[in-house]
């Protein structure tokens, strides 16, 4: 039992020392980065690796798809944009809501979240012993 915890304890770390850098280099990017690539494809993709770093942090035994499950939340998320769910949560005023929940809607991160998935994906695959 201490040995399962030790190591649970130790998957923990790095999904949340991982989320820490993905979610600096995302705001990074954010604040910086103004070019026609970086911040409108990689951020995107990446996006996508910080929730799932983020949820494996609590969740470290893994979720058979979980790949999948974000990209859905993160595609459902892109659709809310197209109904201009920012103004009809009338918080178009809050910066940080704007941007968390973003205001414009583009199929072209939709599919970087795909693409970004499916990295994880393979990831998963290709560790598969650190996930169920």
């Amino acid at each position: 039992m201490i040995l399962q915890n030790t190591i649970t304890n130790k998957k923990r770390l790095k999904y949340a020392i991982t989320f820490i850098i993905l979610l600096t280099i995302e705001v990074l990017i954010a604040l910086y980065v103004h070019d026609t690539f970086i911040r409108p494809y990689i951020g995107d993709v990446l996006v996508v690796i910080v929730l799932y770093m983020a949820f494996r942090m609590f969740k470290t035994d893994g979720i058979r798809f979980l790949p999948v499950y974000i990209f859905l939340f993160a595609g459902l998320t892109e659709c809310l944009q197209f109904f201009n769910i920012v103004q009809l949560l009338n918080v178009e005023h809050n910066t940080f809501l704007r941007i968390l929940i973003g205001s414009v809607f583009d199929m072209k991160d939709i599919l970087c979240y795909g693409i970004g998935c499916i990295l994880l994906g393979i990831y998963e695959w290709k560790f598969k012993k650190d996930v169920s």
